[in-house]
């Protein structure tokens, strides 16, 4: 096949899941559906929470971190759903990643407040990563799957979701906390110069 019949068949399969995705919403996930208020609830209200938790004194460092949890989740979970692991079965819109509420509000919104708090009490991130961990891969996502809101194939399990928490969440930690040292050297370097 050549690089123009790829990409022709590519568009038209894309056409076509497209279709059938937005048919799907209409008759499962729609505001018709109590699933849609389900999901648009736990978009809004962890950032609602957040709103009023958030340590403003640190708000870009705090938001930094979350920030990093959203994008290597929502990454994660695209490739995930892709390759068949993994997949949201009801969303917000057919436009949007599927995973919308759990990749860009909860997982980001706990971890984040984790990480202010274990920062502003000199508590162990790590640790409380771990429990944090596990109470989304063994509490929150066996839930999910009860109600049918995932569907995991191919050997996904929950151990596996609670690993890739944990994973994130420490590379999310570590680029914070090296932005965090950036910053105070340039801050000293600053002061000298003055």
């Amino acid at each position: 096949m050549s690089y123009k019949q790829y990409w022709g068949n590519i568009h038209e399969q894309s056409d076509k899941l497209q279709e059938l995705l937005s048919s799907y919403w209409h008759q499962y996930s729609d505001f018709g559906n109590w699933q849609f208020w389900v999901v648009l609830a736990s978009l809004v209200l962890p950032l609602v929470l957040l709103y009023f938790t958030v340590d403003r004194t640190r708000i870009f460092e705090v938001f930094f971190f979350g920030y990093t949890v959203h994008m290597l989740w929502a990454y994660i979970d695209i490739a995930l759903g892709r390759s068949g692991y993994l997949t949201h079965t009801f969303f917000l819109t057919p436009l949007l990643p599927n995973a919308t509420n759990i990749t860009a509000s909860i997982l980001p919104v706990g971890f984040l407040l984790l990480y202010q708090y274990c920062t502003n009490h000199q508590k162990n991130f790590y640790l409380y990563t771990i429990l944090l961990s596990a109470v989304f891969s063994f509490g929150l996502a066996p839930l999910e799957h009860h109600f049918k809101f995932i569907d995991s194939r191919k050997g996904m399990s929950l151990f596996y979701i609670f690993l890739i928490d944990i994973g994130i969440t420490l590379v999310a930690y570590w680029v914070t906390r090296l932005l965090v040292k950036a910053k105070a050297a340039a801050y000293r370097k600053a002061e000298k110069e003055r």
